[in-house]
This record gives structure tokens, C-alpha cells and sequence, in this order.
């Protein structure tokens, strides 16, 4: 089926925002929040997502947080991501605890509106009735008909449904949001195994046979899906594309039994804007995933806050020089150009030990460990042409002549390697970035497929 655009809408800004977990946010105080705003704002993101779920002490601080944006004085907007797999949505009197979230902040000037309405979202909800005879029922006549005037809410879900089911929600919903577009879930060891024809283990595969896995990586084939089947519907319907940089999660049976990885190596998060800019005028809404989900390895803003017990995989692995690249491409993808880059920088990121390490760590290695290349991964934001090289020992290095705008580069790391990147010009050297506190270590203790992100100042 030919990709076919979206109805023209009313409303042609571009947005970027990002997921924000309120549950993450326990000990937050009004100037946490302001300074998570500023730090996104800065870093090109309009507004958050509030992820909210049922504990009793999250209403208190999704308060905190608009306080926070209005004293901000950036503008930045705010809008409820209903956490429906936490959320009770059983009965009609569930909806309410959703409508006055609506209700409280309709109005308030950091209120993200949409086409003249209150935008809201949801991680999943597709089986809710709210006590009705069907999903569509419950959240049309429970939550979008309850709701008018100044209230009145543009409603963009998450629903993890076939997008041929979306008709079944017509009159419930104004867009979907394509939460999983963020990775390549497919990709998962059996996949590979198959796609690259291998007998054994992956890592027996050169570069040139697993470049089908790179192929797939920002791939907007499930954008496609879900803007094709929201133009079958009634009116025009808003499309939210996710992007994302990372995923890990380590969570034994005992606890969340949450063990995989996704494929996020060949610049993942690069490859993913960048295709979303090749679909820009069908996209609507882009939102990271995550500032704040420490448990899945997806943050981008700082380590701060309350952790989901992820402090063994989170802790030192910091995320925040992703932030530069969110600025580039949050700025492409608003104003429908790359901007001029007027400052030299690089952002380098790897993992810290090789995936086929293994480690004293009851919880055992990740679903699809098998699938990720031991590899540092590098962006170049030149001013003009210059030589960037990349080492990754004291007798491996590689030396590439980058022109000026983006450049992707990466190299192989092995054992007991480290990070090294510089970036010269007419013989200065401009930039000499080394992480000191990273080694690819061969004997881990605990498995960690999580990254730690790097960048020149």
C-alpha cells in the first residue's frame, strides 16, 4: 500500500516533548522540577508528558511541576500521560480521577493546547471500559464527552493495538501515539539469527553481513502503518512518532522480571530523527522516550530523583550528552532545516563490558544480548572540515576526515579498552574528550548493557 499523507490539519507546528515519569519524581521539590525544565527547554524539548500513575503522592507532584513550568518563564508546556497500566480504569468512577487532572489544569497557562484543546495521552488503556460495554464506549462516554468547553481534550493514546483496530475507536480518539516506532523491537536474537543467515552465534558475522540489522535501525515502517490507518479514519487525526536512544532493562523474576535489550547501536537516536525528518510533513508530535525511565536505561536528563531499583545499571552511566543532539534535531524537525552548526563538538557513548562477558549475576544475561556489537559509537557536529580520530587502546585508533554538519562514526572496542576522541584543525587540537572513569571491562560483575554517554563541552 502507497504511503498516503495525512488530511491537512489545523494546526502545522511541529512539537517535541518528552516522557517525564512522574512516579521517578518522589522527593522532587518545585525548583527539581524548574531545574528538569530548563535543562529540557534549553536542550529544544517544548514540553513534557506526565506520566502518571496511582500513587497517592503523584497528583502533589504533577502540581510541583506545572508550578515549576510557570516560574520558569520559558513557556514550556505540560500535558497527562495516564499511565493506564497502573491506573484503574475497571469502573465509570476510575474516569473521574482522570477527568479532574484535566479539569485542574485546563486552564493554566503552561497547559499544552492542541488545535484549540487540552492534549492528553496514555501509556496503553486499550482495554478500558470505565464500566461501559466497550473500550471505545468507556473512553468516549466516561472520559472525551465529559469533558467540554475550556476542558474539552484532544486525545492522543497509546493504545498497543494492530492499527487495522483503530476504526474500532472512532469518536474516541483524535491521533494515536506510536509508543514502540522508538526501536527496532523486532530485532530480536532469533530474528537476526534468521535474517542474517547465520549458523552459531552472531558475533561469527562480519560488518558487511549484519548490515540488514542496521538497515532496520530508525526505520519508519510502523509510522507509515499507523499514518496510513489513522488517514482511514473519520476527520483529521494527529500522529505522535516516538524517539528513543537506548534500551536496557535488568529486573529479576522476583521483582518487575523485566530482562532485554533492544537494538539501539548504528546511532540509533541520529538514524531515528533522521527519518522522521524524511516524514516530517506526516508527523505531528515527537516524543523521547525518556527524560527520566531509569529502569528501561532510556533517560536522557539527569540521574536525579527516585530510581526503580536500576540504581546497579544506572548509577555513573550517565545520559545528558544525548542532550546535544536532541537540540540539533528538535531543531530540524520544528523548522524543517538542519541548523548551521557554529561550534565543534563530539557525543560518544559505548557500553561497558563486551556482550559476551559473563558475570556472577543471578539475574543472567538480557534477552537479545547477542545482538548488540562491541563497538564505541561517535557524532561530530563540525564547524568546518577537520580530522576527528577515535581510539580505542593504545594501539587501535582510526582517523576520519569529517566535513563540515554531522558526522557518525565508530570503531571496534575490545577488553579492557577505553573511549578517546579528537578533533583537529590545520594541526590544533580542538577538542580531546576521555571519559577516566571508563574501562570495556572483561569481567563484570553484574551484567550491564546500559551506556555511558560522553561529550565535549
Amino acid at each position: 500500500m502507497t504511503p498516503q499523507p495525512l488530511a491537512r490539519r489545523n494546526s502545522s507546528t511541529k512539537y517535541v516533548v518528552a516522557h517525564f515519569m512522574v512516579g521517578n519524581s518522589y522527593p522532587y521539590t518545585v525548583n527539581n522540577w524548574k531545574s528538569d525544565i530548563l535543562l529540557a527547554h534549553q536542550s529544544g524539548f517544548d514540553g513534557f508528558a506526565l506520566n502518571v500513575g496511582s500513587d497517592n503522592w503523584q497528583p502533589q507532584q504533577v502540581a510541583n511541576a506545572y508550578e515549576a513550568a510557570q516560574q520558569s518563564g520559558t513557556g514550556f508546556k505540560l500535558f497527562m500521560s495516564f499511565d493506564m497500566s497502573s491506573l484503574p480504569c475497571s469502573t465509570a468512577s476510575d474516569a473521574a480521577a482522570l477527568r479532574t487532572y484535566i479539569t485542574t489544569y485546563a486552564t493554566h497557562p503552561n497547559q499544552f493546547i492542541y488545535n484549540g484543546r487540552v492534549f492528553a495521552s496514555t501509556f496503553a488503556g486499550e482495554s478500558c471500559k470505565f464500566g461501559q460495554t466497550s473500550v471505545q464506549a468507556g473512553w468516549s462516554t466516561q472520559f472525551i464527552q465529559q469533558l467540554s468547553g475550556t476542558n474539552a481534550v484532544h486525545f492522543v493514546p497509546s493504545f498497543f493495538v494492530d492499527p487495522s483496530d483503530f476504526q474500532s475507536f472512532n469518536g474516541a480518539i483524535d491521533g494515536i501515539f506510536n509508543w514502540n516506532s522508538a526501536w527496532p523491537i523486532q530485532v530480536t536474537t532469533s530474528f537476526a539469527s534468521s535474517l542474517t543467515s547465520l549458523v552459531g552465534d552472531l558475533f561469527s558475522a562480519s560488518l558487511s553481513t549484519l548490515n540488514p540489522l542496521s538497515s532496520l535501525v530508525g526505520s519508519t515502517a510502523t509510522d507509515q502503518q499507523y499514518i496510513n490507518a489513522l488517514h482511514s479514519m473519520n476527520g483529521q487525526k494527529t500522529y505522535m512518532a516516538a524517539v528513543s536512544p537506548w534500551f536496557f532493562t535488568h529486573y529479576s523474576p522476583q521483582t518487575y522480571n523485566k530482562n532485554w535489550i533492544y537494538l539501539s547501536d548504528d546511532h540509533l537516536y541520529a538514524k531515528r530523527w533522521e527519518s522522521l525528518m524524511a516524514i516530517r510533513d506526516q508527523v505531528d508530535v515527537v516524543q523521547h522516550l525518556t527524560w527520566n525511565d531509569y529502569g528501561e536505561s532510556h533517560y536522557i536528563g539527569p540521574i536525579e530523583g527516585a530510581q526503580p531499583n536500576s540504581e546497579a545499571w544506572v548509577d555513573g552511566f550517565d545520559h545528558t550528552g544525548w542532550l546535544n543532539l536532541t537540540s540539533y534535531y528538535a531543531t530540524a524537525f520544528k523548522t524543517g532545516s538542519f541548523p548551521i552548526i557554529t561550534k565543534d563538538q563530539i557525543i560518544m557513548w559505548s557500553r561497558p563490558h563486551p556482550a559476551l562477558a559473563t558475570a556472577p549475576d543471578p539475574v543472567g544475561q538480557p534477552a537479545n544480548f547477542q545482538i548488540t556489537q562491541d563497538k564505541i559509537w561517535a557524532v561530530v557536529l563540525a564547524a568546518s572540515p577537520a580530522t576527528v580520530t577515535l581510539s580505542t587502546s593504545s594501539s587501535q585508533s582510526q582517523t576520519f576526515n569529517v566535513s563540515a554538519g554531522l558526522t557518525k562514526l565508530s570503531m571496534p572496542i575490545q577488553a579492557g579498552g577505553f573511549m578517546h576522541a579528537t578533533l583537529q584543525r590545520n594541526g590544533h587540537t580542538s577538542i580531546n574528550l576521555q571519559p577516566q572513569n571508563f574501562t570495556f571491562n572483561p569481567n563484570p560483575s553484574s551484567y550491564n548493557f546500559n551506556a555511558l554517554v560522553v561529550a565535549s563541552p
